[in-house]
């Protein structure tokens, strides 16, 4: 059974404008890859449509077993809690501290506070951040709240990470750590979908990458072929 899987998906906003056109693939369980193809091409589109922040046109995106245009409603939010988001413009709640804003996932599943807090140093942690729990993210730099963004995403262990250009403010030491650290999730059971237009770290990243063109899946490049890409 797919992780996720996109069958014959188009989407077309009010107006015309065609984002994507007829877009197919599968994502296996544990699976790392990457959505790639110029501004404008669909790949925030994409993104939207897994996390339910848009709806196809024509097709079905399917979690697991899951239709997603059957979730409705108050399981949208149930949905969400199983998708880990990274964004570009990382989307901290800024009268919050760093701990506070990791936390909220784990609050959101009920964990209790022990635990939450447990998990939450462990990740801050693990991206470098352990010091700067009690921080407002206004104090932070564009790189540290990238990273927080990272760990809120990753703090309640989803079965799908899906990132939006998540290296875009990093320098390229840190950009090679966060995408080891994504690297590494697979084998924790996550699988993992990273839209960037960074061709350089995507080739050395060596993962299968989807290319979009004007809202369509123009080819699919499996690792060993990267080289040759």
């Amino acid at each position: 059974m797919a992780a996720l899987r996109f069958d014959h998906v188009s989407k077309q906003y009010p107006g015309g404008q065609v984002a994507l056109s007829d877009v197919s693939f599968e994502v296996r369980p544990g699976e790392m890859l990457f959505v790639t193809g110029h501004s404008g091409a669909g790949k925030s589109t994409l993104l939207k449509l897994i996390q339910l922040a848009e709806r196809p046109s024509r097709g079905a995106v399917l979690f697991g077993e899951r239709n997603l245009n059957k979730v409705r409603g108050a399981r949208v939010p149930l949905h969400r809690r199983n998708v880990g988001v990274v964004y570009q413009d990382h989307r901290l709640l800024m009268d919050r501290s760093v701990g506070e804003n990791v936390a909220l996932p784990l609050i959101l599943r009920g964990m209790k506070r022990a635990e939450t807090g447990k998990r939450v140093r462990a990740m801050l942690e693990r991206l470098g951040l352990a010091e700067r729990e009690r921080a407002l993210p206004s104090q932070l730099s564009a790189g540290e709240q990238q990273r927080v963004g990272i760990a809120r995403a990753l703090v309640a262990e989803p079965p799908l990470l899906i990132a939006d250009e998540p290296t875009g403010n990093l320098d390229p030491t840190l950009s090679a750590e966060i995408m080891a650290l994504f690297a590494a999730l697979p084998e924790r059971g996550t699988s993992v979908l990273v839209a960037s237009h960074d061709l350089g770290l995507i080739k050395r990243m060596r993962k299968r990458v989807l290319v979009l063109d004007r809202g369509r899946l123009v080819d699919d490049i499996a690792p060993e072929d990267l080289a040759d890409a």
